[in-house]
């Protein structure tokens, strides 16, 4: 019968080691074991900028469409008919639309300033909290604008109820929801390397 050798970096058929079950090099400098990736640190951080940088994209299409409808406003006749507390919702609304653009735009400028320093770990950690944040004030910006729009064609009532409607609806799709599949799902432990 002839038996079959394996050299050191060869793994066996059931995903254990050859080498007395001691995890390779790659396995050893795995960011997460067992999370089905085979990645660095480093790896691991530069997928996360990757999509959080796609979310960025996203949010930021949508808080530049809103802020130019809301800039276009002084410019249309009906303005002129707004009373006190419309134009404060307006200006209201035109600050926060700024306030999220900047904070859309914080990630950015984070990594031109700590670009090839060796920080992308804290770089990601740093953004998401600024797209966390960014979330809430495209939350705010989504009901207000509406709110604003329904207020101006309907009266206070309606956009009251509006703003109240979409806020609800925002905290169940951006928050309930992705806390129930969380719950539902929690993370499973890493699994040890399987010992020949």
């Amino acid at each position: 019968m002839a038996s079959h050798s394996t050299t050191a970096g060869d793994a066996l058929p059931d995903g254990g080691q050859p080498h007395g079950g001691q995890p390779d090099d790659a396995e050893a400098d795995d960011a997460q074991p067992g999370d089905g990736r085979q990645e660095s640190v480093e790896q691991k951080a530069d997928r996360n900028w990757s999509e959080l940088l796609q979310e960025m994209r996203v949010m930021q299409t949508g808080t530049q469409l809103i802020a130019a409808f809301l800039l276009s406003l002084p410019f249309q006749s009906r303005f002129q008919e707004l009373d006190d507390g419309q134009r404060s919702a307006y200006l209201t609304l035109v600050a926060l639309a700024a306030v999220v653009t900047a904070l859309t735009l914080t990630p950015i400028c984070l990594h031109r300033g700590l670009f090839r320093r060796r920080l992308k770990e804290r770089l990601v950690d740093s953004s998401s909290r600024f797209v966390k944040a960014s979330l809430a004030g495209v939350a705010l910006l989504v009901a207000g604008t509406a709110a604003f729009v329904f207020d101006i064609v309907l009266g206070h009532t309606a956009g009251i109820i509006t703003a109240a409607l979409l806020l609800a609806a925002i905290a169940g799709l951006w928050v309930a929801y992705p806390l129930s599949i969380r719950r539902r799902n929690p993370p499973t432990a890493p699994k040890a390397p399987r010992r020949v």
